[in-house]
């Protein structure tokens, strides 16, 4: 490809060196130069091309911190229980899924809140042998953390009453000993397996469609959070030039061991697939109950699950960190991030020694000596600010127990690097929902008015900055990612919407007109 100027856009380049320019020259994929089009023309090397932007808002492009791409792509062809008002509601769309699949064909999916339901009751696998008697049927929960199976399913996983509880998860059983059909933590893990083994369809191709949908919502890296048949499928489509989405790759936890044993270390790779930390789990979610708190849940005496002891925890960071591999923990919990923290602390020398950059991912509640602690131990938050307005239905447990919750204000004052991502497909993955839920605290119909915990919003521009530069240096990439300046990847979103001048609700509805990365055009909107 020849150089190309993009010019005639106002581009806020989150340098604060120079915040704003008219136009940039790429070339290589790189931003060789930024300013106005005329001194660019002036200077730009023979057959450079240029591509009028129309007087557009022009951003860099944008990064999710905390993505489950495998598992989104997947998605996008299976059951979608999400808006579903109630069990009989989500039961009657499991049904008229069937028609898609032949007899005995597994039927993923799911993504329900029974909190959200009108009667809100813990489902059962009898309504799904009701609805899907030929089927094996798994199904996730909103927040990944349980699944909702059918007796074949049960079979076909190989549950029995006899089965037990596998250490950090739970299969849930009624009075009688016999497996309802709930399975929670650990216990999805087969389910998750199954699903990345094929069962689910081809994944090159889905991902190859979920890359499209995240460039058109700006998106041009993505954390990735699923196994290895993502990184496998990712690396197909870049052998066969069809890669466009930059790909910083999180390992699962149990591929620590080979992962050692074949030298690889987090921060190897290029710019466009590179290796991550390894994910390790402290606890379940909020909205199963299953996230560690210091105090129990209201109502009873389950303070959550501590899905890796301590003592565990500690020994998998020290043989990662030994290893030149950070780790990414999963905490939700006050007393999960406590735990976290305690042990990131117990390796801090091994962490300074290696300049590996750990990562807590989530952090939605903390003890609020923990806010600092967090900070000064140099962890990265990975956090998801569209968790807070669709945890509202469920937040009353934690009100009044002085915790800072979502606290991406106070973690910003304390110095912490705020990653933000979506979880998706925990939740949509579009990073202007997750602007508007970090600016204003609220769902999208404003409430509450003023937003819960309001203390605790942050400036639109200290949550872009959360979704360009911050991620770039969790991955180790922040001289190449998060800003528009020369030397930088010539990765950016065109606008349509002014967002630094727009009403909150003007800013969530904000589409992209272009999406670039490595100074090509990789998605236009046609409408």
């Amino acid at each position: 490809m020849s150089p190309t100027i993009y010019a005639n856009a106002a581009f806020h380049t989150l340098d604060p060196h120079q915040p704003r320019v008219d136009a940039l020259l790429e070339d290589g994929g790189l931003i060789t130069a930024t300013g106005s089009h005329e001194d660019l023309r002036a200077h730009a090397p023979a057959g450079t091309r240029t591509v009028d932007l129309e007087g557009a808002v022009a951003i860099p492009g944008l990064s999710d911190a905390h993505i489950h791409t495998a598992s989104l792509a997947r998605s996008l062809h299976e059951v979608d229980l999400r808006s579903a008002a109630s069990v009989e509601e989500a039961l009657a769309r499991v049904t008229a899924a069937t028609t898609r699949y032949g007899d005995g064909d597994w039927i993923f999916g799911g993504w329900w809140d029974f909190n959200k339901w009108q009667a809100p009751v813990q489902p059962d696998r009898h309504g799904l042998d009701a609805a899907c008697p030929r089927n094996p049927v798994a199904l996730t929960s909103a927040d990944g953390h349980t699944v909702w199976a059918n007796a074949l399913a049960l079979r076909e996983l190989g549950i029995t009453a006899d089965t037990p509880d596998p250490a950090g998860g739970e299969i849930v059983r009624d009075a009688y000993g016999n497996a309802t059909g709930i399975l929670r933590e650990s216990a999805v893990y087969p389910v998750r397996r199954l699903a990345a083994s094929g069962a689910s369809g081809d994944l090159v191709t889905q991902l190859e469609e979920a890359q499209r949908y995240l460039l058109s919502m700006g998106l041009t890296t993505v954390h990735d959070i699923d196994g290895p048949d993502a990184l496998e499928a990712y690396s197909t489509l870049r052998a066969a030039g069809r890669l466009q989405l930059r790909v910083h790759k999180l390992l699962a936890q149990d591929e620590l061991d080979a992962a050692i044993q074949s030298g690889i270390r987090t921060g190897q790779g290029d710019a466009w697939i590179r290796r991550g930390a390894v994910k390790i789990f402290a606890d379940g979610a909020a909205g199963s109950h299953t996230c560690l708190m210091s105090e129990p849940f209201p109502g009873g005496n389950n303070h959550g699950m501590e899905v890796t002891a301590y003592p565990d925890l500690v020994a998998l960071a020290t043989k990662a960190a030994s290893a030149g591999i950070a780790v990414a923990v999963h905490a939700i919990g006050d007393q999960a991030n406590h735990q976290v923290l305690d042990a990131l602390a117990e390796i801090r020398g091994m962490t300074a020694e290696s300049g590996l950059r750990h990562r807590i991912e989530h952090v939605q509640f903390l003890q609020p000596a923990d806010v600092a602690r967090l900070a000064g131990l140099g962890v990265v938050a990975s956090m998801q600010p569209q968790h807070c307005p669709s945890d509202l239905p469920i937040l009353g447990m934690v009100e009044g127990r002085g915790l800072a919750s979502y606290a991406w204000r106070s973690l910003l004052d304390a110095g912490a690097t705020v990653a933000f991502g979506s979880d998706s497909p925990v939740e949509v993955p579009n990073p202007f929902h997750g602007l508007h839920a970090a600016i204003t605290r609220t769902g999208e119909d404003g409430q509450p008015d003023g937003g819960w915990e309001p203390w605790e919003r942050i400036s639109l521009r200290e949550a872009l900055h959360a979704y360009c530069v911050a991620p770039g240096y969790a991955s180790g990439e922040e001289g190449i990612k998060g800003r528009l300046r020369r030397g930088m990847l010539a990765d950016f979103a065109v606008l349509d919407t002014d967002i630094f001048n727009a009403a909150p609700e003007e800013v969530r509805k904000t589409r992209v007109r272009l999406t670039v990365t490595g100074g090509e055009i990789r998605y236009r909107r046609e409408d």
